[in-house]
């Protein structure tokens, strides 16, 4: 197989390995070539647009700090997305599932309806409490469906466990959640 008139001939366990004798050029070349598919990855994967690239930096960072325990047994692509994906996740742990949403002069309640707002806070303040009391996977997976939008691919790479788990996961929090809101 030819390499293409863009691609180095030369494998990515070469470049790292040039990359740990002292070649820029080979961590320049490694960057080039796996850049534009991370940032895609954490996109997919549920990261906030404005972090992707803090978050692909960081994962590049890492991975060449400890490129000596990187065993070449599988792909660099791959070693480098699993660092990103635990960026990732550790991100998800310390905003516990949240995103940050910009408040809208239209998303206030409106005042004219003070019943209207009043039932409003009422659900919300039962909703959140019953979130709270879900057990953890079953919250964060609900979290990242609900909140994020993120696909079950992607939320089961964010937390670590299969897609039919975190389906499981989804399904037993709606149930609850319908149950603890009666």
């Amino acid at each position: 197989m030819t390499p293409r008139a863009d691609e180095s001939p030369e494998t990515d366990a070469a470049l790292a390995a040039a990359y740990q004798t002292g070649d820029e050029a080979a961590a320049a070349e490694l960057v080039r070539r796996h850049a534009t598919q991370l940032g895609r990855y954490l996109a997919a994967s549920g990261a906030p647009d404005a972090d992707v690239e803090d978050l692909a930096q960081e994962a590049f960072i890492r991975a060449f700090r400890s490129l000596g325990t990187w065993r070449g047994d599988g792909t660099f692509r791959g070693w480098l997305f699993r660092i990103a994906g635990n960026l990732l996740k550790d991100q998800f742990r310390r905003r516990r599932g949240r995103i940050m949403v910009p408040i809208e002069d239209h998303d206030f309640p409106d005042s004219a309806s003070p019943e209207g707002e009043a039932g409003a806070n009422e659900l919300e303040a039962l909703l959140i409490d019953a979130i709270g009391r879900l057990p953890r996977l079953q919250r964060e997976v609900f979290l990242m469906r609900v909140n994020q939008g993120m696909a079950y691919d992607a939320i089961c790479a964010a937390l670590g466990t299969s897609p039919g788990a975190a389906r499981v996961h989804y399904h037993h929090a709606v149930k609850r959640l319908k149950e603890l809101a009666r």
